[in-house]
C-alpha cells in the first residue's frame, strides 16, 4: 500500500476487518495446490497465509516496510518483499495475482495493471477487491468540509485514494490485454471496532495524510467536528460504521501466442 508510514499495531488491533472481509474474496481466487500466487498489497500477511493453507506457493509484496516486517514476523515460513505495485518485476511468472484492499491507494492504475500483466503467465488470472466509485463518500465529504472550515484550502488535493467505476477499471484491464470475466460494485457498510473511538481510529489510520499538518489542538477539533457531522448517519447503538463500497474483478491474461 502507498501511504504514510503505517501503524501496524493499530492496523491489526482495530482494523482487522480489512483482511477478514477479504477472506470471502479467496473463494473467487480458488487457489489450487501447487499454484504460484502473488499477493499485491499483502499488508501484515493474513490472506497470503490463507492462500498458502490451500496448498499454493505464495509470495506477498507491499510498499510499506513496517507492514512487510510484521508479515515476516507473523508468517516466517512465507516470502514477503518490499515492492511498489506500480513498478515491480518477478523472476518467474505466476499462475494468479491476488489483491485485497490495496489498489485504492494507488491512483496510477495503468502502471499497476502493466506490472500485473508482466507478472502473470498467459492465461493467468487477476483477482482483486478494493474501494469502488462512491466509497466512503460521507466520510470524505465530512472530512473536506471540516478541514475547509478550519482554514485548509482545497483539501481534496490531499486525497490519496482511487475509487474507479466498473467501466473505468474494466476498460483499463482490457487496454492491457486482459479479458474481464467478472466485475461488480456493491455497498458494504462496515462496523468499526472500539465503540465511540471507531471513527477517530479510522481517520488516524487511513486519513492521516489530511491531518499531518495540524497542531494537536486542531487535530482534536477536526476529528470531533467530523464525528458530530457524521453521527446522524454513521453512528448507531454505540458503534460507528464506514460507508464502504467495493469493486471486485476477475480478469484473465490473454494468451497472446494463441
Amino acid at each position: 500500500m502507498l501511504q504514510n508510514q503505517w501503524d501496524t499495531s493499530l492496523y491489526e488491533g482495530k482494523h482487522a476487518f480489512v483482511w477478514k472481509y477479504g477472506e470471502d474474496l479467496l473463494q473467487l481466487l480458488s487457489a489450487q495446490p501447487g499454484e504460484s500466487i502473488l499477493d499485491v498489497g499483502c499488508g501484515t500477511g493474513q490472506l497470503a497465509a490463507k492462500i498458502a493453507d490451500a496448498g499454493a506457493v505464495v509470495m506477498g509484496i507491499d510498499a510499506d516496510v513496517m507492514m512487510v516486517e510484521k508479515a515476516r514476523q507473523n508468517y516466517p515460513h512465507l516470502k514477503f518483499l518490499v515492492a511498489d505495485a506500480r513498478d515491480f518485476q518477478v523472476n518467474e511468472p505466476f499462475d494468479a495475482v491476488f489483491s485485497n484492499a490495496a489498489l485504492h491507494w494507488i491512483p496510477q492504475a495503468n502502471a499497476v495493471i502493466r506490472c500485473i500483466d508482466r507478472a502473470l503467465k498467459p492465461g493467468g488470472r487477476f483477482v482483486a477487491e478494493f474501494g469502488g466509485k462512491g466509497n466512503i463518500h460521507a466520510i470524505a465529504e465530512a472530512l473536506y468540509d471540516v478541514l475547509r472550515e478550519n482554514g485548509l484550502q482545497s483539501p481534496e488535493q490531499l486525497n490519496p485514494w482511487y475509487f474507479p467505476s466498473i467501466s473505468e477499471y474494466a476498460t483499463c484491464l482490457e487496454q492491457h490485454g486482459f479479458e474481464v470475466r467478472y466485475a461488480v460494485l456493491f455497498d458494504r457498510p462496515t462496523i468499526l471496532e472500539d465503540g465511540d473511538a471507531g471513527l477517530a481510529n479510522w481517520i488516524r489510520m487511513f486519513g492521516d495524510r489530511f491531518l499531518s499538518g495540524l497542531s494537536v489542538e486542531q487535530h482534536t477539533r477536526v476529528i470531533h467536528n467530523i464525528e458530530q457531522r457524521l453521527k446522524p448517519v454513521l453512528y448507531q447503538n454505540g458503534r460507528w460504521s464506514a460507508d464502504y463500497r467495493r469493486i471486485r474483478v476477475v480478469a484473465v491474461k490473454n494468451d497472446r501466442s494463441a
